[in-house]
């Protein structure tokens, strides 16, 4: 009798509730280690996770509980960030160093869990600590839930195509001695895809091949896993149709190029729909101001089945490296589906109007070559790592390691995208936080400046997807600019890049309690200190409070 009645229940669970039944846990085991690799017609030993670059792909559905168990085998300290999961009540598990974990040391394992609640589409994981990314990164694909669609024509077959960059030189010597010297960083010396460069001058190589079949679609999971450079993608003779930027999905629009920033993703359908044959790939950088930038273009191909070998390639040619026109369009043409099944649930009311002014200038060094270095700030605040985990601190309500008192406004108001390339306003370097009540709605304007230079930021929010209701060139007016917010279909991501001298406006609601960072995807300007942190608090009850921290979370 007592099997008749489990068995029963078993049913009922199954049939009412198929969704618990669906979610599975995911395992998957991490080890750190040094690989030996050549590009560029020089070896060198870089930081991977199992040997692999790219490293290996996170697949699971939407749902699911993942367990990756990170074990360091290099003399690096590590943290991996599972960029774009929404990590509800889960911060532990969010990764970056010194903000929501000590790092794992050399010898030392750590087991990251985490629900993938209500997210699917394509995310990327990678290290969050020094320029470890560089190497230390790869995939996440999250399916729908068995038996859920897309919301667009199934592909015939799905791809992920992962960009990056590239340095002769071992990275962290690179970015350490930037650091002693308080100059910019050198840059990269080529751009790659799925981990190769492809042809460049002075070194053949062959890069990364695309094989298609005549008749059938593709969906192209595409991912920018470069430190520095924000990037076009673009296939010779074809057009692709964009369904979703950031694990969210989006309204489709055909486009022959796409536009991706550090840290983004963008999933398109791609139809081999024209002559077999060779066509080209191309990975440009894009930069339209002074900064200097890695400007060797990566070369792979499309193949179609069938094709004759040694064809010579159908060529394309590339945007121009300061086409500041294209990624406005590309940009401008990104909407949420905003159906039924997937919402575009904006805020309309918001508790906390912030005004963040954000940048580059030049502070006092006196180890430094020119008795200066390089700083990045927002609202003027350099943010200063602590030596505690802010998350730890938070829960443990530990003194002393950091304020809630980051301005909500500018201290200093000014033409912030005049002409200001002379004027340097020395900023204040502190480990600051903005408090937030948890649920409550946030607008937040993120306005470019043109201190020392003026360039395009593309800034990552953890622990949240945002809405981008507005975006605009010079200074944000508060006036006028929120007349024309679009509050019914704006694009949904995790990840925006700032125009250059000006301004993107963003909306999320804070229901997640924890501690979360938000910085410049740039590692160059995380490094220099462009970045500050919400603390969200908890609710009522516990569906709405940071969970206990883990017994295996590491010790600063």
């Amino acid at each position: 009798m007592e099997n008749y009645r489990a068995r029963a229940i078993l049913l009922l669970v199954i049939f009412i509730f198929p969704a618990l039944v669906e979610c599975e846990v995911r395992l998957y085991d991490f080890r750190v280690v040094l690989t030996n690799t050549t590009k560029l017609c020089s070896t060198k030993s870089i930081v991977t996770i199992n040997g692999k670059f790219p490293g290996p792909t996170i697949y699971a559905r939407e749902g699911d509980n993942v367990n990756i168990k990170l074990t360091n085998h290099v003399q690096y300290n590590v943290t991996i960030h599972w960029h774009g999961v929404r990590q509800l009540r889960t911060g532990w598990s969010d990764g970056p160093a010194y903000i929501t974990q000590c790092p794992i040391r050399p010898g030392q394992s750590y087991l990251y869990n985490f629900t993938l609640t209500g997210q699917r589409g394509t995310l990327l994981w990678h290290a969050h600590i020094s320029w470890l990314r560089a190497t230390i990164h790869g995939a996440i694909v999250i399916l729908p839930q068995k038996g859920v669609p897309y919301p667009f024509p199934k592909p015939d077959k799905e791809k992920i195509i992962i960009l990056g960059e590239w340095w002769k030189a071992d990275v962290e010597a690179v970015v350490n001695q930037a650091t002693q010297t308080g100059l910019p960083p050198n840059i990269s010396d080529a751009h790659i895809v799925n981990g190769q460069t492809g042809a460049v001058p002075g070194c053949p190589s062959p890069g990364f091949t695309l094989h298609v079949e005549s008749g059938k679609t593709y969906l192209l999971r595409i991912i920018n896993a470069a430190l520095n450079d924000e990037l076009f993608f673009k296939i010779a003779g074809h057009n692709i149709t964009v369904v979703e930027v950031d694990a969210a999905y989006t309204k489709p629009f055909s486009t022959d190029t796409i536009f991706i920033g550090p840290g983004q993703t963008t999933n398109a359908l791609l139809t081999a729909d024209k002559s077999v044959g060779k066509y080209l790939m191309a990975v440009s950088p894009f930069m339209d101001t002074v900064v200097a930038v890695d400007n060797v273009t990566a070369i792979a191909f499309l193949r179609y089945k069938g094709t004759i070998a040694f064809s010579p390639p159908v060529l394309t040619t590339t945007p121009a490296i300061n086409a500041t026109p294209v990624t406005s369009t590309f940009m401008d043409n990104l909407r949420s589906l905003n159906s039924k099944k997937f919402p575009a649930n904006v805020p309309l009311t918001v508790d906390h109007s912030l005004y963040f002014t954000i940048g580059v200038g030049i502070d006092p060094c006196a180890t430094c070559v020119n008795g200066s270095k390089a700083v990045g700030a927002i609202n003027n605040i350099s943010f200063i790592m602590p030596t505690t985990a802010l998350l730890q601190a938070h829960y443990y309500s530990i003194s002393g390691v950091f304020t809630d008192d980051f301005p909500a406004m500018p201290p200093n108001s000014f033409n912030y995208t005049g002409n200001n390339t002379a004027l340097n306003l020395q900023t204040i370097n502190g480990t600051r936080t903005y408090r937030l009540a948890f649920n409550s709605t946030v607008q937040l304007v993120l306005q470019g400046t043109t201190i020392i230079a003026p360039e395009s930021h593309p800034f990552h929010l953890h622990g949240f997807n945002f809405f981008v209701v507005g975006k605009g060139f010079g200074n944000f007016d508060a006036d006028n600019d929120p007349k024309k917010f679009n509050l019914a279909d704006p694009v949904e991501r995790n990840t925006i890049s700032v125009p250059t001298a000006g301004w993107a406006a963003i909306r999320f609601r804070a229901d997640n309690p924890g501690v979360w960072f938000l910085h410049c995807h740039l590692e160059v300007h995380t490094t220099w200190g462009l970045k500050m942190v919400f603390v969200v608090d908890n609710g009522e009850g516990p569906d709405e409070s940071l969970l206990p921290p883990p017994s295996d979370l590491p010790n600063c």
